[in-house]
């Protein structure tokens, strides 16, 4: 076998793994949770505006 294709299969292989590895994990969903609470901040990044109180 060549190189390139050891090379090649490997690549697969690493990439394969790490998309595994990041499915099984879920890592990425500790970040998009929203807050239970919002204050003013939080409101502003929704579109609110919060000088109002925001509940309607």
């Amino acid at each position: 076998m060549s190189n390139a294709l050891i090379s090649l299969i490997s690549v697969i292989i690493v990439i394969a793994i790490a998309f595994f590895l990041a499915s099984r994990f879920k890592i990425s969903s500790r970040y998009e949770r929203k807050p239970e609470k919002l204050n003013s901040w939080n409101r502003q990044d929704i579109g609110e505006d919060p000088s109002t109180n925001g509940r309607s």
